[in-house]
């Protein structure tokens, strides 16, 4: 059995935006199902018209592009309360796959109902604008990464990255959070082999910076971790949820 719009839990979440009754109510009438895949599904594919969007419940996957020489770039990695398949809605295909690396669960909208989403409801439409440029923003910023910071730099952003959603999902506790990815989904997103990404997490954790192991990311000085990486932290900024 589905969840019931209105109790969502992730309306619970620090990283999201507040919803009005009417808002809820509206996301419960566009709302299809729900859809739970196993770690290591294509839950979107690269090329692919698909007819629904998701907004992701629960679990954690990987946004990544093919090459015809088999390679890959991993692009993004996707966290609860994220909007999948908009690039579809809007283009008609995907540019990019995305696999899941846990258990998932997701809301499932229909994008045949996605343009009387749009006139329906204005402000929703604006919320879906947000996110688009919020992607934007961020994809800029990883190129920014990939092509002039150094592995050490690009390795201590990545991680203050996941560490700072974690923090507004709930998912961090005495400086510890879950993160299913492999290193080799890292150093394909940021552009590094294996082996020098391996090295240099080994120095963030021999300067007692951040450690990740098992599954499990701890970062023991944000503010340390966001200097090594020549950024600022982020300031909460609260997303739309669709």
């Amino acid at each position: 059995m589905g969840i019931d719009c209105r109790y969502c839990p992730l309306h619970k979440k620090d990283a999201f935006v507040t919803m009005t009754r009417e808002e809820l109510e509206f996301m419960k009438k566009f709302k299809v199902g729900e859809l739970s895949v196993d770690p290591g599904t294509t839950i979107l594919m690269q090329g692919s018209n698909s007819p629904q969007l998701y907004t992701v419940l629960s679990g954690m996957g990987i946004r990544h592009r093919s090459l015809d020489n088999g390679e890959r770039q991993v692009i993004n990695f996707v966290f609860p309360g994220d909007f999948l398949g908009l690039q579809a809605g809007m283009l008609g295909e995907m540019g990019h796959s995305i696999d899941a690396r846990t258990h998932m669960r997701m809301c499932v909208f229909n994008r045949s109902d996605f343009w009387t989403f749009f006139r329906s409801n204005p402000n929703r439409a604006f919320d879906i604008t947000w996110l688009a440029a919020i992607e934007e923003h961020f994809l800029g910023e990883t190129l920014a990464t990939v092509g002039q910071r150094t592995a050490l730099q690009a390795v201590s952003w990545a991680m203050l990255k996941f560490f700072e959603r974690g923090m507004g999902l709930g998912m961090v506790t005495n400086n510890t959070m879950t993160l299913p990815f492999t290193q080799r989904d890292l150093a394909d997103a940021l552009g590094l082999s294996l082996v020098h990404t391996n090295k240099t997490l080994a120095k963030l954790r021999d300067q007692q910076l951040a450690s990740w192991s098992d599954q499990v990311l701890q970062v023991n000085d944000l503010d340390k971790l966001a200097d090594v990486a020549e950024t600022e932290r982020s300031k909460p900024t609260k997303r739309p949820l669709m």
